[in-house]
């Protein structure tokens, strides 16, 4: 592995089977516990690293994303709509429906805002800009927030949440929006539209590869996964690139920081994505991975329903 600012990084391998196509890692920092899906073989992974515990639960329908709720289950996004989840049992309740449905779009990347809302992006089946942008509330709610997306990625907030970093893989751009964190609706006038001020953050064309999972530690860079060419980018608050590390695989999928102390970044990764776009061709392609020795400290992760204290940057 790299160097990193603490010294050696040190992977470890935490899967025992590999994904097909993993994503999404979340870590509960209140449990103690590391969770994350295989978006094909529509699994929600829960791993508890102190007692060695890994286990799996199965749902209805490819999987997008992931994120914890204020009251222990999870808030999933599926093909049709955003379901909570047990986590233990797999049982689902539907929380909102995309509506109206759309069988040439799934949802694909999610986060809940340091608002406790939950957002997330879609993608077109068959990379079409047919995806849209959701922001909902805890009332189940929804308002669009963009509109006309291929594939939704990159999505993160800075530490105070007044920042969102989106992107459309396809155009490899992270872009960043001033976000109005109050609730609108479409008949606002221009001043009052959620996302301001868009602006190119990082073009990922530097190193040819699309942004897919990002994560914001808490200085408040931003660290994506460069699925296409095995890197881990970390950006400054101003978009410049401030380290690229390799990952432990050849298609790293997305990021977040976790462990006790928030300093270990566990990553995803792509074994055989099923459309063909996406093979590993790494021995250990499609393991999740736990990488130490980075000298950096992640943030709490949000948890619907629940709005968190602003982190200023450390």
């Amino acid at each position: 592995m790299t160097e990193g600012t603490g010294g050696r990084i040190i992977a470890n391998r935490l899967s025992v089977a590999p994904d097909l196509l993993g994503e999404s890692p979340i870590w509960d920092d209140r449990l103690q516990r590391l969770y994350w899906i295989d978006s094909v073989a529509r699994r929600v992974h829960r791993h508890d690293p102190l007692r060695g515990d890994l286990a799996s639960v199965t749902l209805p329908s490819t999987i997008g994303t992931i994120g914890l709720c204020a009251d222990g289950r999870l808030v999933v996004g599926l093909v049709d709509g955003v379901y909570l989840t047990d986590p233990e049992t797999g049982a689902c309740e539907l929380f909102w429906r995309v509506d109206p449905p759309d069988e040439r779009m799934r949802l694909n990347d999610g986060r809940v805002d340091r608002q406790g809302r939950f957002v997330i992006g879609g993608m077109g089946i068959h990379a079409e800009p047919r995806g849209r942008l959701f922001r909902i509330d805890t009332g189940g709610r929804a308002e669009v927030l963009a509109s006309g997306i291929r594939i939704s990625n990159a999505l993160c907030f800075s530490p105070d949440g007044r920042t969102m970093y989106h992107a459309d893989s396809l155009d490899r751009y992270i872009r960043a929006y001033d976000y109005v964190t109050e609730a609108t609706s479409q008949a606002d006038d221009a001043g009052r539209q959620p996302l301001r001020a868009p602006r190119v953050f990082a073009d990922t064309q530097q190193f040819a590869a699309g942004p897919d999972g990002a994560t914001v530690d808490s200085e408040g860079f931003v660290w994506v996964a460069l699925v296409n060419v095995g890197k881990i980018a970390r950006f400054t608050p101003a978009g410049r690139l401030d380290r690229l590390i390799d990952a432990p695989t050849d298609l790293p999928t997305c990021l977040c920081f976790g462990g006790p102390d928030l300093t270990t970044l566990f990553v995803t990764s792509i074994r055989d994505s099923g459309s063909g776009r996406a093979i590993s061709r790494h021995p250990m392609g499609g393991h999740m991975y736990a990488l130490d020795g980075l000298g950096v400290k992640g943030l709490p992760e949000p948890r619907l329903g629940e709005a968190q204290k602003p982190f200023p940057p450390a």
